[in-house]
């Protein structure tokens, strides 16, 4: 009798590793683009840092961080317009025109800049409910929609800025190029005393991180969904806080956290929220998804596509507050090119070009791998003609992963 009990015991417990290694694996599968990516990134890194003692620098990885928030930003938005099955090219020309927008409203007319903002943002907003009305209303594709609308804006941009360059003051540039002070410690690179701010705000990151894992897994084990086993779990939290807390530090050692970056985590959490708690955010994938099924189970598709659209040209915005800020002034041929590597930026994320999928956490890595692979090539003196064709062969691999996932998934 003995022997038996032991016996079913043993077969519990197999089946029990049977299910965890099942789940790990239907895990691992979800989420393969983004474990990709991650992987992708600190390769990236342990090869630039082979290659140049500068790159693991606290100086040129603060400064790497500063360089990719905006392309970050923009990538959140860009993101619900692919899941969604659209595509905006606008982007680079609404950024060349928000930033001229705020600077030209300081300089020439002498506004404050809270009402300069307030007014570049409002312009955001109305670039991007125009071309919502005519993907969502009028049914144009929204890849010739917003081809139009690269024109335009391109146009206004020449037109306001009068094809000369339009300095921003030294408050203005502050929200692209200084960082929190901080709070208690006074320090400088030299003294490599970590930034009291930013280690604060790193703690508060952290615990929020474990706040919103640990709920998520009562949450689903309270509606008898599978979770990983605790192991693994508490291996997943253990490199993830990693993660962060390497992040932070970097930043904290050099002259704390960029403004700038602060504004991308405040946007990246918000949309996080947005497409992972919100109704909207399932119509979004589900339109992505399958158009059709969305229409029939009553989903507002034409109120969806155009809020997107609004919500990217306010990002675009906030872009181009943020590069313009960045690069201490506004001319006509600020912003071109850069549709490209928001673009591809939230592709190289996880973002599947058939859409459908996609995160803003992947879109914002994506943003990451772009800019460190540029910068590492440009600390080892590659020229522009290797460069671009480096990241166009990166874009290239990140789409045939997406097609080629999609099949075997089919």
């Amino acid at each position: 009798m003995i022997e038996n009990m032991k016996t079913e015991k043993d077969l519990d417990q197999a089946g029990k590793d049977k299910k965890a290694l099942e789940i790990i694996k239907l895990s691992i599968k979800n989420n393969i683009r983004q474990y990709t990516m991650f992987i992708a990134l600190i390769g990236i890194m342990i090869i630039f840092s082979m290659l140049s003692n500068v790159f693991l620098t606290p100086r040129n990885l603060s400064t790497l961080f500063l360089q990719t928030a905006h392309i970050a930003i923009l990538a959140c938005g860009v993101v619900l317009v692919i899941v969604s099955g659209n595509i905006d090219l606008s982007i680079g020309a609404v950024v060349g025109l928000t930033g001229a927008v705020a600077a030209i409203l300081q300089a020439r007319y002498g506004l404050g800049i809270a009402p300069a903002i307030l007014i570049t943002l409002i312009v955001g907003a109305v670039i991007g409910l125009w071309q919502g009305y005519w993907v969502a209303y009028k049914n144009v594709p929204a890849f010739i929609v917003t081809l139009a609308g690269m024109m335009i804006c391109n146009g206004l941009l020449l037109g306001v800025t009068r094809g000369e360059t339009t300095a921003t003051s030294s408050t203005f540039n502050k929200i692209g190029q200084s960082y929190l002070p901080t709070l208690f410690v006074e320090s400088t690179p030299r003294d490599m005393i970590p930034h009291d701010t930013t280690i604060i705000i790193m703690l508060v990151v952290i615990a929020a991180y474990l706040f919103f894992e640990f709920r998520n897994r009562k949450e689903r084990i309270s509606y008898g969904f599978d979770v990983l086993p605790k192991t693994f779990f508490f291996l997943k939290l253990a490199l993830v806080i990693g993660l962060i807390a390497t992040v932070f530090i970097i930043m904290a050692l050099y002259l704390g956290l960029p403004y700038s970056i602060l504004i991308l985590m405040v946007i990246g959490g918000l949309y996080t929220f947005i497409t992972t708690k919100t109704t909207f955010g399932r119509h979004v994938y589900a339109i992505g998804g399958n158009r059709e099924a969305a229409k029939l189970s009553g989903i507002n598709i034409k109120n969806r596509i155009l809020m997107i659209f609004v919500s990217s040209g306010i990002l675009g915005a906030i872009g181009g507050i943020i590069f313009t800020a960045r690069v201490g002034s506004a001319a006509a041929s600020a912003g071109q090119s850069m549709e490209l590597d928001v673009i591809a930026a939230a592709i190289i994320g996880g973002t599947s070009t058939l859409g459908g999928e996609g995160t803003i956490i992947g879109a914002i890595i994506g943003a990451l791998v772009m800019a460190t692979l540029n910068n590492g090539m440009l600390l080892l003196d590659v020229g522009t003609t290797q460069r671009l064709i480096v990241r166009g062969l990166v874009l290239l691999a990140a789409v045939w992963i997406d097609i080629s996932s999609r099949k075997k998934n089919n």
